[in-house]
C-alpha cells in the first residue's frame, strides 16, 4: 500500500476521505489477492491434469506391452528347449498364478472390512433421543393477528365471526409436522 501522506492535500483531508481511501485501497488488495489465488489454483490444477494424463498414457503404454512381455518370455522359455505350446501354457499359468495372488490378497483385504460401528451406534443413540424427544411448544397466535398479518380485509373484523361456543376466534397454533 502506499503511504497516504505522499498525496497532494493529504494534510486536509477529513477522517472520512482517510476512511474512505483506507477501504478503497483494502478492496483493492483484497481483490488482487483473489485474483493471485485463483491464479494459483489454476496453475495447481493444470499441473494435476498433465500429471493425471501422463499417468494415465503410461498405463496404458504398459497394458500394451503385457502382449509382447508374454510372447518374449514364452519364446525365452521356449529357446531352452522346450515346446512352444509348452512354453505359452506356462507364461499362461504364471499369470493364472498372479491373478489368483492378488485375488487371495484383496478377498483377506476385503474380509477385514467392517460396517461403520461408531456411526451405526451414534445414529441409534441419536434415533434413541429423538423418540424420547417432544415437541417444542410453540406459541398460540390470535387469529385476528394472523388475519391482520397477512393483509386480509376481514381484519378489521366485519367478516370474522366467532366459533360457536366462543365469543372470540379461536387461537391458531402452528403444528410441528
Amino acid at each position: 500500500m502506499s503511504d497516504p501522506g505522499n498525496y497532494v492535500g493529504s494534510a486536509d483531508r477529513s477522517i472520512g476521505q482517510l476512511v474512505a481511501s483506507a477501504t478503497a485501497e483494502m478492496s483493492a488488495l483484497v481483490h488482487d489477492e483473489i485474483a493471485l489465488a485463483k491464479a494459483e489454483v489454476r496453475q495447481d490444477v493444470k499441473r494435476g491434469v498433465i500429471g493425471s494424463v501422463a499417468f494415465i498414457v503410461a498405463g496404458v503404454l504398459l497394458l500394451f506391452t503385457m502382449p509382447m512381455l508374454s510372447f518374449a518370455a514364452a519364446y525365452g522359455i521356449h529357446n531352452l528347449g522346450l515346446g512352444l505350446a509348452w512354453s505359452f501354457l506356462i507364461v499362461a499359468g504364471g499369470f493364472v498364478l498372479l491373478a489368483a495372488l492378488l485375488g487371495l490378497v484383496g478377498w483377506l483385504k476385503f474380509k477385514k472390512v467392517k460396517p461403520p460401528e461408531k456411526s451405526i451406534a451414534s445414529a441409534k443413540q441419536t434415533a434413541a433421543v429423538l423418540q424420547k424427544a417432544k415437541p417444542h411448544p410453540r406459541p398460540a397466535i390470535e387469529a385476528d393477528a394472523i388475519l391482520k398479518r397477512s393483509g386480509s380485509s376481514l381484519a378489521a373484523g366485519t367478516g370474522v365471526e366467532s366459533l360457536p361456543g366462543k365469543d372470540k376466534p379461536a387461537a391458531v397454533t402452528r403444528s410441528s409436522t
